[in-house]
């Protein structure tokens, strides 16, 4: 939630003015506050950064671009260099630079139900579209969403040779992110896209966490990505950019797509401070994935431990193997106690264990989703053990 802001001068104007904060509002204070004096973090995002440390990701510019070309206008110059990089790092023919991912996806499968005369979508019912995107492709682009499945996993096979009414695209988001970030294995993968050419649907991945799939699937990007017919990624989500997002694909679906962007308002007059920070994200942060992906692995299971031997009633951290460098814990307790805890043990100890929010996932039962970054690599198994020791110790009933 956005506090309201109140021009001077105009106080009494304001419902809220001279109204005490809400608890809500002093926990999330507490917790902002909490988490730029922590010392300890598993990471760091951007978001969550000073406009000046942001500002210092363009530092490593002139390393990864030659700053005395001149700048872009209306998405040529950097911004076309960005998109051949994407597209040579995803092995597509063409890639387009959009301001966002909802907007690249509605384009890439409005284009698509063009070309199949198919405005009907498959997607899961935890898909970010579904979830996060207020109705966009009904209200907006006019495509009508269908759900494959509700289960915790991605779509099978047989869920979509088995789907009982026709669609002209499905769209597979990996990893699915309210899922747990969870993956299929690459037999599933490849048997779903399968079954979905079978029924002569075309394949759209939502790629926006793509880049940290490789060392799940043991394949290159190139592979995944030669699954599909289209693929959108996101310079922001693992790469830590300022924003941004790539849709990839066929040359002639690609210079369609820029068509659609300039129509739904996304060719921007000058875009180059975005595009630097995804270049830079490409060259720090596309390398050392597969290396966070590891050291979660070694988080999780230390999590999983050190919660059941502290003798916490119910423990699940999914999936107990990571398939990325994210994952998901839940806990029998309320949200508010366990969001509690974990801003009172970085505020007296410096050290912030979950420094996302918690969330209700059903009566007395919570779960919060955990990443693991370049700063997440100086943690040890027994780093982890001593912080949940701390952390459980807070807990209600300890």
């Amino acid at each position: 939630m956005t506090d309201a802001v109140v021009p001077d001068g105009h106080e009494d104007d304001d419902p809220r003015a001279g109204a005490q904060p809400t608890a809500a509002e002093r926990m999330r204070e507490r917790r902002r506050a909490a988490f730029a004096k922590a010392e300890r973090v598993l990471e760091r995002p951007g978001f969550r950064r000073t406009v000046r440390e942001r500002l210092a990701v363009l530092d490593a510019a002139s390393e990864v671009y030659d700053l005395d070309r001149y700048s872009d206008i209306y998405g040529d110059g950097i911004v076309e260099d960005l998109e051949q990089r994407v597209a040579a790092l995803l092995g597509t023919e063409a890639a387009a630079f959009f301001p966002t991912g909802t907007m690249a996806q509605q384009v890439a499968l409005r284009c698509w139900a063009g070309r199949t005369g198919d405005p009907t979508v498959a997607l899961h019912a935890l898909a970010h579209p579904e979830v996060h995107e207020r109705h966009a492709f009904s209200q907006v682009s006019g495509l009508r969403p269908v759900r494959v499945t509700g289960e915790p996993r991605l779509p099978t096979a047989a869920e979509i040779r088995d789907f009982p009414e026709p669609f002209g695209t499905l769209m597979l988001e990996l990893p699915l992110r309210d899922a747990g970030f969870v993956l299929p294995t690459w037999e599933e993968l490849t048997e779903v896209v399968a079954a979905a050419r079978e029924r002569d649907a075309v394949v759209h991945f939502d790629g926006a966490r793509l880049w940290e799939c490789t060392l799940h699937f043991g394949r290159p990007l190139t592979e995944i990505a030669g699954l599909a017919d289209s693929v959108y990624v996101s310079f922001y989500k693992s790469l830590d950019g300022f924003g941004g997002a790539a849709l990839a694909g066929p040359r002639t679906l690609v210079e369609e797509a820029k068509t659609w962007r300039h129509r739904y308002g996304g060719t921007v007059y000058q875009q180059f401070p975005t595009v630097l920070s995804a270049l830079v994200g490409l060259e720090r942060e596309l390398p050392r994935l597969p290396e966070y992906v590891r050291h979660a692995r070694v988080v999780a299971a230390a999590l999983r431990e050190s919660l059941t031997a502290a003798g916490v009633p119910w423990v699940r951290v999914h999936p107990e193997e990571p398939h990325t460098n994210e994952f998901r814990v839940w806990l029998p307790y309320d949200a508010d106690d366990l969001m509690e805890a974990a801003v009172s043990q970085a505020e007296e100890t410096g050290t912030f264990l979950f420094t996302d929010p918690w969330d209700r996932g059903g009566p007395g039962l919570s779960f919060t989703e955990v990443s693991v970054r370049a700063e997440g690599l100086d943690w040890t198994a027994d780093d982890v053990r001593a912080a949940v020791a701390d952390f459980t110790r807070r807990l209600p009933g300890a």
